[in-house]
């Protein structure tokens, strides 16, 4: 995307998460900001990574980078070396990429490997790092013990002393971080940001009411509480429907409960859908719920937030940095059915609620997490980095 605008500072991307040929939603978080840096100065190299063991990803056509896959032990167990294979494969063509364009600072997402890979060639080439940590297992643990964790963890942590930032996308996850490794490190909170224009309320579409979750279908994401909660509520709402966006491991045993609940006639998997799509079923929604037990952020309420739309979250988690229960949005303890289901009869049976939270919820987006938001705070980040 050409800007006008003569570039500043020229950023090596490190990533695993980048969309790829038919999958514009992976990493999403990544590319949609590299595009709004360009507005404020910054040019950006991107070489997104995968491991040997997943099928080979090809370039999007919209979101250009280079596709270079690594070696790995296998499994989380090689983890903690893998930063070095990339390294070493990335060693050579850094260089390369140096001499065609003097390059300011790298950014790497997730310690591991990208991390690791960047400490190893600011080490080599003199060129300074930062790092992103995206979630809540800071340390890549892996959510495990033993002596495979501590090795992730030490170099998890031999990146985040070794970086001129690192960047937390939320409190929370500065907490953890700061918590686990006490002093010498470097750390400042950027909220993720949202496209207020992709993301925007739509006209009233007549459809019966809708409750929209969007996210892997996996256990952690809290799918099975807004199932069971939407069982206890629905005949109270006259052709009230759920859709689900998303795929993940354990949707069978979601289709197994949702039948078990007497409630499939009404509840919608739709699988992965594109950015486009989703944002049309966040506008076309009546309510976002996504009671995740385990989430730094979720940019996915902050989504549902810019479409002008109630979004139930849990409490504990980053986003509740964001949501003021009532004000714009909802919040319930984890696994709290009782509270999801007193708040799903409270915003479906009442329209002004919905309005007045959802009128809040985008206000918010606009004040402080659109991607420009977002990108000016790298951007002083970068600039502060490349001194």
């Amino acid at each position: 995307m050409k800007t006008g605008i003569p570039a500043k500072l020229h950023v090596l991307t490190l990533t695993p998460f980048y969309p790829s040929d038919g999958d514009d939603v992976s990493g999403c978080f990544v590319s949609e900001s590299l595009r709004q840096l360009q507005y404020y100065g910054a040019a950006s190299t991107v070489i997104a990574v995968d491991s040997i063991y997943h099928p080979r990803k090809r370039p999007s056509h919209d979101f250009p980078a280079e596709w270079i896959r690594y070696q790995q032990l296998p499994g989380n167990f090689g983890l903690s070396s893998a930063g070095k294979f990339l390294a070493a494969r990335l060693l050579d063509k850094v260089r390369q990429l140096r001499q065609r364009a003097p390059l300011s600072v790298i950014h790497a997402h997730s310690a591991l490997p990208c991390g690791h890979a960047a400490a190893i060639l600011s080490q080599r080439l003199g060129i300074p790092f930062v790092v992103t940590i995206h979630g809540l297992d800071v340390f890549n643990r892996c959510f495990k013990n033993g002596i495979a964790a501590g090795w992730r963890r030490e170099a998890s942590l031999a990146v985040y002393r070794s970086a001129r930032k690192t960047i937390c996308i939320s409190e929370k996850v500065r907490r953890l971080l700061t918590d686990g490794i006490g002093s010498g490190v470097a750390a400042e909170v950027v909220y993720n940001g949202t496209d207020p224009v992709l993301f925007a309320p739509g006209r009233s579409t007549g459809e019966p009411p809708t409750i929209l979750i969007v996210g892997n279908l996996l256990a952690g994401k809290g799918h099975e509480l807004v199932l069971q909660a939407f069982a206890r509520v629905k005949d109270s709402h006259p052709g009230l429907r759920c859709q689900v966006i998303g795929e993940g491991a354990d949707r069978e045993r979601f289709v197994g409960l949702a039948k078990d609940l007497g409630i499939s006639d009404q509840l919608h998997f739709l699988g992965r859908r594109s950015r486009a799509q989703v944002a049309q079923a966040m506008r076309n929604c009546t309510i976002f719920v996504l009671p995740s037990r385990y989430e730094g952020l979720g940019c996915v309420y902050l989504e549902a937030m810019a479409c002008g739309k109630p979004a139930i979250a849990c409490r504990g988690q980053g986003i509740d940095e964001i949501i003021r229960h009532g004000t714009n949005g909802w919040l319930i303890p984890v696994d709290g059915l009782e509270e999801l289901v007193q708040g799903l009869q409270a915003l479906l049976g009442d329209s002004e609620l919905r309005a007045r939270i959802g009128n809040a919820a985008r206000q918010t987006i606009l004040n402080e997490l659109t991607l420009s938001h977002q990108a000016r705070k790298l951007m002083n980040i970068y600039e502060e980095a490349a001194r």
